[in-house]
């Protein structure tokens, strides 16, 4: 139980809240007591009682404390220097007391809420915790450590460990008020005795089972945000999605293996105290920590989950855990090495914060879950960031249509603006990128020089020009390497059959007073190639001749991709401007260019047109 003392004439301050946010982790009963109501004037005390009554209940909405009793006292009429004195100027009191006010109402509201704890009293020497208080030697019989089982139980002959002095010893006997005892559990006051044992080498501390408090530097904790807390501290917070996804499969085991019975009986059992405090009052799982899982790191605290990691089922089953704010793995280090149990409570502040900054000063629970060493442990941790870099679809590749939902698509698309141009693109080889619609590809090679690649979508993608491309992967923290990691899998291919695009129809030209045909792909189709056509000299290669001019024009426009040139090899071909008649002597790349052998060379310029004749 917690009694909140609040001034009646300040009510909710900075200090208080704190109070409140640490009342809520480790108990289920508070009581408000609102002091110094003298300070009112007595015939407004009734009215400005009732007001500060109100403001407090309006502070507390929204807590476990909601319903909580409250009471005015005066714990010394007259304030705190008529109680150095023992009384007020002027005033004689009874005995030197100074007067207090209604603190018979507090001691009724305390005994009307007080109830029993519930102890844990099967027998468990296993987790033993001993706060000492008192170690004095007995001649003749040992050195008496006298305190309070916080936790478990011990018996005569029990070995104990005294973590601070790193030794053990064995009980010699036990004594609960002047009377030998056979065994002590959660609760008891009693006396150990044991022997060998120097008394000047402790005076206060604990003992324990052994093994069960160590010496730790740090340790792996799952935490909780409190509630106002506001600043954002170092980047020790990662795996919020993953531990959500871990406490979700626990609640769901938990339900399947616990019956209603087993359910209450647990959670009559949560709450007992213990060594290190309760984490259980705090509302932290018992989660167990996997060193070889993945863990995303976070540069601040979540105050929720992302729309699209936040399992919308699970909150219509579960709830939404009362609006707390999510969990998170945190990774602690101690200035000060401790003794400490794991699954104790720990709550994390700045407390060399001003403290009238009208901001809460505490961080955020936790319950130790492991041990960390960050000089051996951190190499172990498996934290990673998520990279992510956008690039654009500069070219597509042939148009398919998908046979099972007929729609059109390419499965070979180009990209740019992702790499530089001196980048080493056979690092990136076989990396994924996706689309904004989720399309995923492969990228299969480098494409140029320029930096440019070529991905190929298994599945097809209906992407356009200018689209973006995503290249997202992530990175773990401690990997000197920096390599590239990706849990994306390639979709199942998807067949299709190629869609020729439609022809684009040229209008008849009329230049230097002679009529051109068209030079389009229909009129250059299969069926129109017996007939003339024409084209232009893109360049001119092969040997120079004597005569200065060249063997060879490339010419573009007699043929569309699809011809078949090797068909029309020996066909005459005219220049429009000089009338120099060469023959085709076969294709040119995969573009529909055709190479044209001139045997007295050609004098025409790069760019002027020819004419194919018909076959004769």
């Amino acid at each position: 139980m917690v009694l909140l003392v609040v001034d009646a004439t300040k009510g909710m301050q900075t200090q208080t809240a704190e109070c409140l946010v640490i009342a809520e982790m480790t108990t289920r009963n508070l009581i408000v007591v609102l002091n110094k109501i003298d300070l009112f004037p007595e015939h407004e005390r009734e009215e400005r009682l009732r007001l500060a009554e109100k403001k407090m209940r309006n502070a507390l909405r929204g807590t476990k404390f909601e319903d909580a009793a409250m009471v005015g006292i005066s714990a010394c009429v007259g304030g705190e220097k008529v109680a150095a004195i023992g009384g007020s100027s002027g005033v004689d009191f009874p005995g030197n007391m100074s007067v207090t006010h209604n603190i018979h109402g507090l001691l009724e509201i305390l005994q009307a809420q007080m109830r029993a704890p519930n102890r844990d009293f099967k027998p468990s020497p296993d987790r033993f915790h001993f706060a000492v208080d008192h170690c004095f030697p007995i001649k003749g019989q040992g050195t008496v450590l006298t305190g309070t089982c916080l936790s478990g139980s011990a018996r005569p002959n029990d070995m104990v460990e005294f973590p601070t002095l790193a030794t053990q010893k064995k009980i010699k006997g036990l004594q609960m008020f002047r009377r030998k005892a056979n065994i002590i559990q959660q609760g008891d006051r009693a006396g150990i005795c044991v022997s060998n044992f120097d008394a000047k080498l402790m005076e206060r501390g604990v003992i324990a089972s052994p093994g069960t408090v160590k010496l730790i530097r740090g340790a792996i904790a799952v935490v909780r945000k409190c509630g106002p807390y506001n600043r954002h501290g170092d980047s020790i917070f990662w795996g919020a999605r993953e531990i959500a996804e871990q406490a979700d499969r626990a609640l769901e085991t938990f339900e399947a293996e616990t019956s209603s019975l087993n359910k209450k009986s647990q959670q009559l059992t949560l709450g007992n105290s213990s060594l290190g405090g309760s984490a259980d009052l705090a509302g932290l799982p018992r989660l167990k920590f996997d060193w070889n899982q993945d863990f995303l790191h976070q540069d601040d605290y979540l105050d929720t989950l992302p729309q699209h990691e936040n399992n919308s089922e699970t909150k219509q089953k579960h709830g939404d855990d009362h609006g707390l704010p999510p969990l998170h793995w945190a990774r602690l280090e101690f200035l000060t090495p401790v003794y400490c149990p794991m699954d104790s409570l720990v709550i994390g502040s700045r407390l060399d914060t001003e403290v009238n900054a009208h901001a809460c000063r505490l961080a955020f629970s936790g319950r130790l879950v492991a041990r960390y060493d960050a000089k051996t442990d951190d190499k172990r941790l498996r934290t990673y960031t998520k990279k992510e870099r956008a690039g654009t679809v500069c070219r597509l590749g042939d148009p398919y249509r998908r046979n099972d939902d007929n729609q059109l698509v390419r499965y070979e698309v180009f990209g740019s603006d992702l790499f530089k141009k001196e980048t080493n693109m056979s690092q990136f080889v076989g990396l994924f990128v996706e689309t904004d619609k989720g399309d995923i590809g492969c990228i299969q090679s480098s494409f140029g020089t320029s930096g440019k690649f070529r991905v190929h979508f298994p599945s097809g993608t209906d992407v356009k020009e200018g689209d973006p491309l995503y290249l997202r992967f992530k990175r773990y923290a401690n990997d000197p390497r920096k390599a590239i990691h990706q849990d994306i899998r390639l979709p199942p291919s998807r067949a299709g059959y190629r869609v020729d695009p439609p022809a684009k129809k040229k209008k008849n030209k009329q230049k230097n007073g002679v009529h051109l045909e068209a030079s389009n792909s229909e009129s250059t189709s299969e069926s129109h190639k017996t007939e003339v056509a024409f084209g232009d000299i893109e360049k001119l290669k092969g040997d120079l001749l004597a005569n200065g001019k060249y063997t060879v024009a490339i010419v573009l426009g007699l043929f569309s991709m699809e011809d078949d040139i090797s068909k029309h090899k020996g066909r005459k071909v005219v220049s429009v401007t000089t009338e120099e008649v060469g023959v085709i002597n076969g294709s040119f790349g995969k573009m529909g260019k055709c190479k044209v052998s001139f045997k007295d060379g050609i004098s025409a310029e790069e760019g002027s047109r020819v004419k194919m004749l018909a076959f004769s």
